[in-house]
């Protein structure tokens, strides 16, 4: 399931980041580990477990993808 990709990828950026295409849960989550600006945020918490769980298959990969957006709302990133 690490290749499961969303029917809608997710853009999502900042200044200091630059603008990030991606594609899944699996892309997701590096994203989040990587590249996040802020690693305390309950959304940001969220969607580090969702896109775990959906990688496993314990939970689907457009659960992720919306807890995803939020937590990058949160994170005031830019996504779409």
């Amino acid at each position: 399931m690490p290749h499961t990709k969303w029917e809608n990828p997710v853009e999502v950026g900042s200044e200091k980041i630059g603008l990030m295409t991606v594609q899944g849960p699996f892309d997701a989550l590096i994203c989040l580990m990587d590249t996040w600006p802020d690693l305390r945020g309950p959304q940001y918490v969220a969607a580090r477990s969702l896109c775990r769980a959906a990688i496993d298959g314990r939970r689907s990969a457009e659960e992720a993808r919306e807890v995803f957006i939020s937590a990058a709302q949160e994170a005031n990133l830019a996504a779409h």
